[in-house]
């Protein structure tokens, strides 16, 4: 415990958050190089690839809620314990992550059971056809089974980073996408199990994944020992970490509504090529979004023990190097996006036409991209200072306040209506980052000044 001490509360900010940002960023890349990786594997299926791939897409919205229970539990509770840590209060820490653990274990047996049974209904609603619905309920079903291990891996693996293990927290994902990236062909194509190949895959890898974690937890190299006395849930514990998580969890449930009302709405104005071209820009986000999200990763166990500790002046040098990084790589990517952005369609596609109008949309939703450091560093800051209400609010703003109302209303006042739909995203961008931004730096002293102890 003395160790992590030293190291978060007074060693050198810029180094700290190169040691946690940067295996945090690498964890990201490489999660988001394995999902593309999974769909090239399963739509390169004989014969029936492309159904195959629409079919799984399909489960998307499934697997994002999953997804976002787990952060809900992990983004909340992880800051909430390093600033425990922080605080010299290590008891406190580790009844933290034992009731997260606990509420996992619940939140697995609820969501089994919900999303097994609902699931032919749900896939039929998200859009599935009487061809797409049986491979979209042969890779549903076994993914759901296996649900406990995304849990575990998604929710625990923050309790590693929090404590400085930025390394070990990046090689739970490097393990588990590399196994994955492994067995798809040997599953799909070599034991000829298709869509299932896939899906066992992924609940394989995953489950390697969690026994690291858990091993981890347990065993003698962590700071804060996972143990069944710390299990016993107490709602004075769990409810503020599930409050401030909430927040995230808004973040990445809103992620399938906002989906689907992109496609509702280019499939009605612009056809199947337009829902192709957003297909390819989700996947621009992501690779923006998810890169930010590691750097802030890195800085919130900085912030968040050094703003327990009552060391402000760290808190802010921590928020300071964690602002400039997120605001040099969103100008870099938006830089890289509105000048080549055909070279970047490419990638995906080799149909000229698809790859034409990608381009034209890329420069449209990507046009104030660069905005997005500022949004997300500032809400995800408010987040490691446990601001749960605030950062709840800013969480939603972005999504459920701004960008998908403007996606229905913006095409009724434009004649193009595909590009009105295409423009709700940096309208939104640039409303949510203005906001968050000034938000943040006029509460962030006043922050600071009431303490951990008013948390």
């Amino acid at each position: 415990m003395a160790q992590a001490k030293q190291d978060m509360g007074s060693g050198s900010i810029k180094k700290l958050l190169a040691q946690l940002a940067i295996p945090a960023v690498v964890a990201q890349v490489i999660n988001l190089l394995y999902n593309i990786v999974d769909r090239i594997y399963i739509g390169h299926i004989p014969d029936i690839g492309a159904s195959a791939l629409t079919g799984v897409g399909l489960f998307a919205p499934i697997l994002m809620l999953i997804g976002a229970f787990a952060m809900m539990v992990g983004s909340g509770g992880a800051p909430r314990t390093a600033i425990a840590m922080g605080q010299g209060n290590r008891e406190e820490a580790e009844r933290i992550m034992g009731n997260s653990f606990s509420v996992l274990l619940f939140f697995a047996v609820i969501l089994t059971a919900f999303f097994y049974g609902t699931a032919p209904a749900l896939l039929r609603l998200f859009g599935a056809s009487d061809i797409t619905l049986p491979y979209a309920l042969e890779y549903s079903r076994i993914y759901i089974l296996g649900s406990i291990c995304v849990l575990i891996v998604m929710g625990m693996n923050p309790f590693i980073t929090t404590q400085g293990f930025a390394k070990i927290s990046m090689m739970t994902t490097v393990i588990g996408a590399v196994l994955n990236i492994i067995l798809d062909p040997i599953l799909i194509f070599g034991l000829h199990m298709g869509v299932k190949g896939a899906a066992v895959a992924t609940v394989l890898s995953q489950l390697v994944s969690a026994v690291w974690i858990l091993r981890f937890l347990s065993g003698r190299k962590t700071l804060l020992r996972l143990q069944p006395g710390r299990m016993i849930p107490d709602a004075k514990v769990i409810l503020p970490c599930l409050a401030l998580g909430f927040s995230t969890f808004v973040m990445l449930s809103t992620e399938s509504l906002l989906s689907i009302s992109f496609n509702s709405s280019l499939a009605r104005y612009g056809g199947d090529l337009a829902v192709g071209a957003m297909t390819i820009l989700t996947s621009a986000a992501q690779l923006c979004t998810m890169i930010l999200q590691g750097i802030c990763q890195g800085g919130q166990p900085l912030i968040s023990y050094n703003f327990g500790a009552g060391k402000n002046d760290r808190v802010k040098e921590a928020f300071r190097c964690q602002f400039t990084v997120c605001i040099a790589y969103s100008f870099l990517f938006w830089l890289c996006m509105v000048t080549i952005p055909r070279v970047f369609a490419g990638i995906f596609s080799s149909d000229a036409q698809l790859v034409e109008y990608t381009a034209w949309a890329l420069r449209i939703y990507m046009a104030c991209y660069f905005s997005t450091g500022f949004q997300m560093c500032c809400q995800q800051s408010f987040m490691a200072l446990g601001q749960a209400k605030v950062s709840l609010l800013l969480a939603c703003l972005r999504k459920l306040i701004l960008l998908i109302p403007l996606i229905f209303l913006l095409p009724h006042f434009f004649a193009d209506r595909t590009f009105a739909v295409f423009l709700a995203e940096p309208v939104s961008d640039t409303l949510a980052a203005a906001i968050t931004t000034v938000t943040f730096f006029t509460q962030f002293n006043k922050i600071l000044k009431k303490g951990a102890a008013r948390v």
